[in-house]
């Protein structure tokens, strides 16, 4: 029976153009699952957006001498050139400066409000009297009291993932004058505070069952916090970039900005309804009742330094609002390293997407990304292996099968499918092989083990160009051409499902081989399951499907 699958990707912050840490991290594991949850034949609705309201928009504003919306609107076009050149298949991307994003976040707002979860407190916020006005969290820098890194923020050290308050910094100084003489002051403000104590029975009760199809390293931190006991965390801010808190007295304060994010996937969801002209649509996806508990299975893909915001911030503010569905996965991944560090645009230790899309196109990005994605534990980025994966693995097994196979059919058989005759132990394990290869790659994709499904797809790849080295067609043709059209079926039938398997991972190399098999329409589109090449179906002339690549000239891993 076919599900509801709602697929929910980390914001980027619409201050770069996004990196390839970025992308291995959220982007592609999310798109990857999605591509597979629609040939699976499920209903698949994913969504994300650029988040506009992160605190390093306004520092880059405030450093341009320019408005932060149009810090946003210069990297959201080009963020949207990204997804296009990647294939990124997007049901919903949006920018969470949209008027229904701020509506929908507003009421969420009131709802907790009025539920009694929010409580106003007169609290101390940092404050630099250089610059003469209050600072966010990541206007402010210091040493990590967890781990010393020297270079932590107000909000979280990038080092070692511990959120922080700005008062934990030690030697805390202003990003903005980055005067460590000038002395942060905390000074008394207003605002309200998220009461998360409130709401930890429930979350606890909700993660005992969540938790149990979750990855290992997500438990842990869930596991942490919980352990801790949650502390009431402030919601708003004095800043004038963001949602406006929706109640007198509050004007010149914000929504704080990671609750306004979290909640970007409902307002997505919500904003993707109105455009499609069906508004009451984002209820099927996330308002329960007692009948349907469960109105779709949403899944966040997403960093292993956003976990506690998606397993015990926004999880907490679903259960606080009531009647909306809580998640059902959080496959986040660890971390891609930059030559043995941590990716951070900040540190400029990043290799930036559109460059590694210049120089290898978005096909050998992807694959090589999700042959090394970090699903349990760190991994590091190489340009050098990137070519070597590509040339071993994407030329020399899928695409020469592919392509000796499609060119010898087209030189001896008039470039159509032959027909198979009386089929061998050979041909028959190679076709068993193929039809095996659905339900286990299959399994692996719908368990977010995307390495695991894309190991299934190769494997079978390599068995494919095996067989065809063994029963050598272009020697047996001589003797005898019905074996050879036999063999050169049951290799074509094999590389038609390939171009099923492997399109989740490489869609624009599948789409090409999709075309060269003699099909019309979208690979996207197909059925997630084995379906034979006609025999006699006609086939254009065949080029190859991958470029081999010369060893890059340097190995670089910074912007």
């Amino acid at each position: 029976m076919a599900e509801r699958i709602l697929v929910c990707i980390a914001w980027p912050y619409a201050k770069s153009v996004t990196h390839v840490g970025q992308i291995v991290g959220s982007i592609l594991p999310g798109d990857i699952f999605a591509r597979y949850q629609r040939m699976a034949g499920n209903e698949v609705l994913m969504v994300s957006g650029s988040d506009a309201h992160g605190t390093p928009i306004t520092v880059e504003a405030d450093a341009e001498g320019i408005s932060p919306a149009e810090v946003v609107e210069r990297y959201h076009t080009q963020i949207l050139k990204v997804w296009e050149r990647l294939g990124v298949s997007w049901d919903h991307y949006t920018v969470t400066t949209n008027p229904t994003h701020y509506e929908a976040v507003q009421q969420f707002f009131l709802t907790l409000l009025e539920k009694g979860y929010l409580f106003k407190e007169t609290t101390t916020s940092p404050y630099c009297p250089t610059d003469d006005r209050f600072l966010q969290d990541r206007y402010i820098l210091g040493t990590c009291p967890n781990c010393g890194f020297p270079r932590a923020r107000g909000d979280q050290c990038e080092q070692c993932g511990k959120l922080l308050d700005p008062e934990q910094l030690i030697d805390p100084y202003c990003r903005i004058c980055l005067s460590k003489e000038s002395t942060i002051e905390f000074r008394e403000t207003e605002h309200y505070f998220w009461d998360l104590p409130k709401v930890q029975p429930a979350l606890e009760e909700w993660a005992k069952t969540a938790m149990t199809h979750w990855r290992p390293h997500v438990v842990g931190v869930v596991n942490g916090w919980l352990n801790e006991g949650l502390k009431p965390r402030a919601f708003t801010r004095d800043i004038d970039w963001g949602v406006p808190v929706p109640v007198p007295g509050f004007e010149n304060k914000r929504i704080y900005v990671w609750y306004d994010a979290v909640m970007g996937y409902y307002t997505a969801t919500i904003e993707w309804a109105k455009q499609r002209g069906t508004p009451d649509a984002w209820k099927d996806w996330w308002v329960t009742t007692e009948e349907n508990p469960q109105p779709s299975k949403s899944y966040y893909f997403i960093g292993k330094d956003n976990i506690t915001f998606h397993t015990i911030i926004w999880p907490a503010l679903l259960l606080g609002h009531g009647g909306l569905v809580l998640p059902y996965d959080v496959p986040a991944n660890e971390f891609m390293q930059m030559g043995g560090a941590k990716a951070s645009a900040s540190e400029g230790n990043v290799v930036w997407t559109p460059d590694a899309l210049d120089r290898y196109g978005p096909d050998a990005l992807r694959y090589y990304l999700a042959a090394v994605m970090p699903e349990q534990r760190d991994t590091n980025f190489s340009y050098e292996d990137l070519v070597r994966r590509n040339n071993d693995e994407l030329v020399a097994a899928f695409g020469n099968a592919a392509h000796r196979t499609l060119t010898f059919v087209q030189k001896h058989f008039a470039g159509k499918v032959p027909p198979a005759g009386a089929l061998t132990a050979e041909d028959e394990a190679l076709l068993a092989a193929t039809r095996a290869a659905f339900d286990a790659a299959g399994e692996a994709i719908n368990a977010v083990r995307l390495r695991d499904g894309l190991n299934e797809a190769m494997s079978l790849a390599r068995v494919v160009n095996k067989y065809l080295d063994d029963q050598a067609p272009w020697k047996t043709i001589k003797t005898d051409r019905e074996r050879a059209g036999t063999a050169l079926n049951v290799v074509i039938q094999a590389l038609g499902a390939l171009r099923l398997l492997l399109a989740p991972y490489i869609p624009h190399a599948c789409q090409k081989l999709h075309e060269l098999l003699g099909f019309e329409g979208e690979v996207a589109q197909c059925t997630w399951a084995y379906a034979p090449v006609p025999e006699g179906q006609t086939l254009p002339a065949p080029t190859p499907l991958f470029t081999k690549f010369d060893p890059p000239v340097e190995a670089t891993v910074q912007g």
